[in-house]
């Protein structure tokens, strides 16, 4: 029998395409690595009956590029290195073991079918599938293709079984363009960051941004909301004047008329007007024009456009939008939600699409007008060659998707159904007026017919007012005459939807990475979000705008990034070759920089001018080792310590409280201990703030706090507090926390398993002995005695928490609340059995360590 591996891009999409494809008759089983599934089932392949079908999926890109070893290191590699030191593809997320997970199912597999999303990155994606599993598959007979490519746009059964019936290859030339484009982005924007960030964090102590980061795509986009706020600064306002008429019609309407002047910014010929209309007390009609009108219909929608009228109308930010779209796509309501094409397929079934909709509480009565009168056919769009334009796939409720997805399907479905009704037919009236000889108008608008505003209604013709029948010579009272004083405003800052235009307009970024860089810029403190999606940058955004272009406006301008991602075209149409275009922007970024660095001070003097140096940031909060006097904790991002008598700065944790730790003394180095947490929920622990930026031993490294530390004897050390390996993470242990008494708990030093003993226990401590079954450390407790769980009312109990009786009820595994948002758990807790068991040393199989120096030593390794 025949084996066909299909690999898709997620989890959920996975099993949306094996229902569809198996007609809902497949068998499930959980991955080795815990996060994807296989479904699978038989049915037919290549006109072959009873072939094998096995469906699963990544979770996103299954490698990453990063440098080789040494070249992570921010404190031995001079940045200018990045821009020719050795780069390798390494696990995106190596806790999933994605790799070994598809080489396992590959094994024994006849056929690949690629089934990742139908744009660059999943052409990307789509080798390093191929380079996982394809060593594992059986070896094709002769020049037989093996490995095919679907090609889909939604997640319908019509949909998904054409492109079954339709099969391709991957694009190689596409993958090879987003290979160029990752390395570039990595190696010019760790270069910059790292230079920026280590000059300027170490001088100045109120930057509040944990990064100073630059990026190809990044800073341009910066660079407009910046050029918007100097706009504002430097704009100074202007006074005008404008005359204002209101007359009285026979019919006693009162209208407002609309000088034909306008304004003028010349106060006494402003005045000279007025001095003219006022001799009159009579406004003539001399003329009234008629003229039909109409507002055309949308083109079809395409992501940048979904982008714009979501954060516009609907106040959601790009990343959000983009987030809500793909979850709506992989659930089959809307088609692919990235592409640059607004023009329909000639085949497109825009008939069938509509009737869908017929149902609908909403708009169903205007779908059934439609369909009744007849489609319009949609304004001829652009046609990019990738998706369709974003339509409904099927109908929907509010209760079945949630507010917010919600609105966002509403937007798009009034949008699809607006792209095929008529335009909005008007009629606009305009009576032309004449007091003495300066003339005036009075103009409203009739609605003839609201076309597809009736479906998008914000859109509707509103708020002009219905005239009175205006005949010629008619006259109206002038009822008075006022020279109005206004003054020339400001522009605003960029909103969102603006700042998405302008960056289409000049190329920076794809439909798909353009709410990646807005959203960047808002995390690293560049810009924050203000009233009506408003971008206004911050001090440190508008200081590096500056900085860049006093030193190299290429830097911060928008052709250098549009002219790079044409090329990158070129490599994705087979017109370039990638390396050649790789070298080619390399060698000029690696100039630029070495200018950058070597007139950095016109930067400085900027920084200097807005922020504090360290040495005036921060409260005194605990003693240097080195001199004794007080270290100033600088609480703006990053957090960390300053000594200003001995000109060092320390490294701290991140997301976090720091405090002083009871005035204790590391016995290394005498500097005073501060304890971090994230709080009664979450994890803390003690830590030197010289150990944490100096590592103390070779089986360290730093970073580590005192749960890591291998001193022998110290107290507060992981030798002294160990307890056993984590139950969940593979190179963790679980370190009882002596701060988190009188509600006891210990938690795991690498991730955020956190493991509660209850209340009313009094002391709980390490002892020198271990559990013969698991290897775990015995720990001694004393319990309150008023509630002690043991009998006859002892309070002294020593056991392993894991198998003593008495002891396993207490545990309750948790996870630690972080202050900052992470990726879920990922894998479900392990068993006892699962993993490197919860031995502190080498693990049951291997013997028992003989000391607890052993067991740290086996740790480490």
């Amino acid at each position: 029998m025949k084996t066909v591996l299909m690999v898709a891009e997620k989890p959920s999409l996975a099993q949306a395409l094996a229902k569809i494809l198996s007609n809902s008759s497949m068998h499930s089983r959980k991955g080795s690595n815990s996060a994807c599934s296989i479904h699978e089932y038989t049915g037919k392949f290549l006109g072959e009956p009873g072939v094998r079908f096995k469906m699963t999926s990544v979770c996103g890109h299954v490698m990453g590029l990063d440098f080789m070893g040494k070249y992570n290191s921010w404190d031995r590699v001079d940045p200018v290195e990045l821009f020719r030191a050795p780069a390798l593809k390494k696990e995106s997320s190596p806790n999933l073991h994605m790799p070994k997970f598809l080489e396992r199912e590959a094994r024994g597999c006849d056929y690949l079918v690629l089934w990742l999303d139908c744009d660059k990155e999943g052409e990307n994606i789509c080798f390093e599938v191929i380079d996982a599993v394809k060593p594992a598959m059986n070896r094709p007979r002769g020049n037989e293709q093996i490995i095919f490519r679907a090609h889909f746009s939604a997640i319908t059964d019509t949909d998904i079984k054409r492109a079954m019936n339709n099969l391709g290859e991957p694009n190689k030339n596409e993958s090879d363009s987003v290979d160029a484009r990752q390395e570039l982005d990595l190696r010019i924007g760790c270069a910059f960051t790292r230079y920026q960030t280590k000059f300027f964090q170490g001088k100045y102590g109120d930057l509040d941004s944990t990064l100073i980061s630059y990026g190809p795509c990044q800073t341009p986009t910066l660079g407009f909301c910046v050029e918007r706020h100097d706009k504002i600064q430097s704009f100074k306002p202007e006074a005008f004047w404008v005359l204002q008429v209101p007359v009285t019609h026979p019919s006693g309407k009162t209208l407002h008329l609309e000088w034909d002047r306008v304004r003028l910014f010349d106060k006494e010929v402003a005045h000279m007007f007025l001095n003219i209309v006022k001799g009159n007390d009579q406004a003539k009609i001399v003329n009234v024009t008629k003229k039909e009108k109409s507002k055309s219909r949308p083109i079809a929608l395409n992501t940048v456009e979904m982008l714009r009228t979501a954060s516009s109308g609907l106040g959601m930010g790009p990343q959000y939008t983009m987030q809500m779209a793909e979850r709506l796509y992989t659930q089959g309501y809307i088609s692919y939600p990235r592409t640059e094409t607004t023009h329909y397929p000639e085949n497109f079934d825009l008939r069938g699409t509509l009737k869908q909709q017929v149902g609908s509480s909403d708009w169903g009565n205007a779908v059934k007008e439609l369909l009744a009168q007849g489609l319009e056919k949609p304004r001829k769009g652009a046609d990019v060659g990738d998706h369709p334009p974003i339509t409904p796939m099927r109908a929907a409720t509010e209760s079945e998707l949630g507010h917010d997805p919600w609105r966002l399907y509403d937007y798009i479905t009034r949008h699809f159904i607006a792209t095929i009704s008529p335009d909005c037919r008007y009629l606009q009236t305009t009576a032309h007026f004449e007091i003495g000889k300066e003339k005036f108008t009075c103009t409203g608008k009739t609605v003839i017919h609201p076309g597809y505003t009736a479906v998008m209604h914000w859109q509707a013709i509103v708020g002009d007012e219905n005239l009175p029948p205006f005949e010629i010579g008619e006259v109206c009272i002038v009822d008075e005459v006022r020279l109005v004083e206004k003054q020339t405003s400001p522009p605003d800052y960029l909103t969102e939807s603006e700042l998405i235009t302008l960056m289409e307009k000049h190329g920076i970024g794809t439909d798909a990475s353009i709410p990646v860089h807005i959203n960047n810029i808002c995390e690293r403190n560049y810009v924050t979000v203000i009233g009506g999606r408003k971008l206004k940058p911050t001090t440190l955004g508008i200081v590096l705008v500056h900085g860049y272009q006093k030193i190299d406006p290429d830097l911060v301008l928008p052709t250098m990034r549009s002219a790079v991602e044409k090329q990158l075209n070129l490599i994705a149409t087979g017109k370039a070759h990638g390396d050649a275009v790789l070298q080619h922007g390399l060698d000029i970024f690696e100039r630029k920089f070495k200018y950058f660095v070597h007139n950095i001070l016109g930067m400085d003097e900027l920084f200097e001018v807005s922020f504090s140096p360290l040495a005036a940031s921060g409260k005194p909060l605990s003693r240097c080792g080195k001199c004794r006097r007080y270290m100033k904790f600088v609480q703006a991002k990053p957090s960390r310590l300053h000594c200003s008598s001995c000109d060092e700065t320390y490294s701290l944790p991140q997301n976090g409280s720091i405090k002083l730790y009871k005035e204790l003394k590391c016995p290394l180095d005498d500097f005073e201990l501060v304890l971090w947490t994230t709080g009664s929920r979450g994890k803390s622990y003690p830590l030197c703030p010289y150990c944490y930026n100096n590592a103390p031993f070779r089986d360290m490294r730093k970073g580590m706090g005192c749960n890591e530390c291998t001193h022998p004897t110290c107290i507060h050390s992981l030798g002294q507090n160990g307890v056993s390996g984590c139950v969940e993470c593979d190179n963790g242990a679980l370190v009882l926390d002596q701060t988190s008494a009188p509600k006891w708990r210990m938690a795991c030093n690498k991730c955020n398993v956190v493991i509660n003993f209850g209340e009313h226990i009094h002391k709980i401590s390490v002892a020198e002995d271990s559990c013969e079954e698991c290897d775990s450390a015995i720990l001694d407790f004393a319990f309150n005695k008023a509630k002690s769980p043991l009998e006859d009312g002892a309070t002294e109990h020593s056991g392993c928490i894991f198998c003593d009786p008495v002891l396993k009820p207490l545990v309750g595994i948790k996870y630690a609340a972080m202050k900052l948002a992470r990726a879920g758990r990922g894998r479900g807790v392990r068993g006892r059995g699962g993993g490197r068991g919860r031995g502190r040393g080498r693990g049951r199989g291997r013997g028992k360590p003989k000391d607890k120096m052993a067991q740290l030593a086996a740790y480490f390794v």
